[in-house]
């Protein structure tokens, strides 16, 4: 049996009730009833684990410390003709009660089978329980047929076929290239809808469910408000930050303001993460800069991780804590977590390293 924590220690081991380390990669957190449900990619080892071989799962806790294992809340399907089958990608997992449904929705991130990053998907489940099972609903590329909000009326139209030709020879492949075409993407994927990789979710004040995503060949982040029931878009979407290449959006809402935390695009290397705040979450989104201090290596790796969600501390009015991984790439089972408290220095985030922190370090 696992002892009792009572300290967080980024990077470590972080061992469930069962003595085995948490196995929730990519994950989200959802507060139900009292109790923490953290959601997030299982991995097996080795670079295989870097493709979907068991599904999503799931643990619950009281205190954010000590986790119960409660078993895979969404598995990949036994149908190998099935676009969540064994060896796809599927990432980035989260999960938002609906009120108005009594449902738990979960989507992720998704590639199929044998396809690389080309898919670009985004998956949707449902369940009557945060613990699952999760019944897996459908995949899509988001917002197919409809304009960004944000875009002038003279660029809402689709490539010409001497564009198009210009948009292929590019050596698009998910990273920064020279001379990106901050016009002309999600042209392209106006009919069969906008790619969507990295992800999460985001419940503003109001009940107002929205998708936050890489898109644009993780060139442009896209920010697409969901239906009522949270299970598709709303129809109502925007393009921001074209040409920053940002990846593992995570979010948070104080004092009226949202803030943003994302990364640059280096595949499984650590990057420096970028902060942005808005007055609206459709933006304008103003560049804060890198949030984390410490040592020049600690700043340009993000403390050697990549940040997942963002989720408020509890008991803390206004107070966050920053949820990273420490990915693993050759051995994806041993990715570790790292968890800080976020700072606030007017309105910049701040982000500083700490071997053992409790949730009495995070100011009130």
């Amino acid at each position: 049996m696992n002892p009792a924590y009572t300290h967080f220690q980024p990077g470590e081991l972080w061992l469930d009730n069962h003595g085995v380390h948490i196995n929730a990669h990519g994950g989200g957190i959802l507060l139900h009833e009292g109790r923490y449900y953290w959601y997030g990619e299982h991995k097996i080892a080795g670079t295989e684990g870097n493709h979907a071989h068991v599904g999503v799962h799931v643990y619950s806790s009281v205190d954010l410390l000590n986790w119960n294992d409660e078993g895979i809340a969404l598995a990949v399907s036994p149908d190998p003709k099935s676009v969540i089958c064994a060896g796809c990608i599927l990432e980035r997992p989260k999960v938002l009660f609906n009120e108005l449904t009594g449902k738990f929705v979960m989507w992720f991130h998704l590639e199929l089978k044998a396809t690389s990053y080309s898919s670009a998907r985004c998956g949707v489940a449902v369940a009557d329980r945060p613990e699952g099972p999760f019944q897996f609903l459908e995949s899509f590329r988001p917002n197919a047929g409809i304009w960004p909000l944000n875009v002038a009326a003279n660029d809402r139209q689709l490539l010409r076929p001497d564009e198009l030709e210009a948009l292929h020879a590019l050596p698009l492949y998910g990273g920064p290239i020279p001379d990106y075409p901050t016009n002309s993407i999600y042209r392209r994927d106006f009919e069969g809808g906008q790619m969507s990789r990295d992800m999460t979710l985001f419940l503003d004040d109001d009940g107002t469910a929205y998708h936050l995503h890489a898109s644009e060949d993780n060139g442009t982040l896209h920010i697409s408000q969901l239906s009522p029931d949270f299970l598709k878009p709303a129809g109502i979407y925007g393009r921001y930050l074209a040409g920053d290449f940002n990846e593992a959006p995570a979010i948070l809402k104080r004092q009226g303001r949202y803030y943003l935390i994302a990364s640059d695009c280096t595949y499984w290397d650590p990057n420096p993460a970028r902060s942005y705040v808005a007055d609206s979450i459709w933006g304008p989104w103003t560049p804060l800069g890198n949030p984390c201090e410490g040592t020049p290596e600690q700043k340009e790796t993000t403390f050697y991780s990549q940040g997942t969600y963002l989720l408020p501390a509890p008991g803390k009015k206004d107070r966050f804590i920053f949820m990273a991984d420490r990915w693993r790439s050759e051995n994806a089972i041993d990715g570790r977590y790292v968890w800080l408290p976020v700072e606030f220095e007017g309105e910049r985030l701040v982000l500083r390293w700490r071997e053992r922190w409790s949730l009495d370090d995070v100011n009130p």
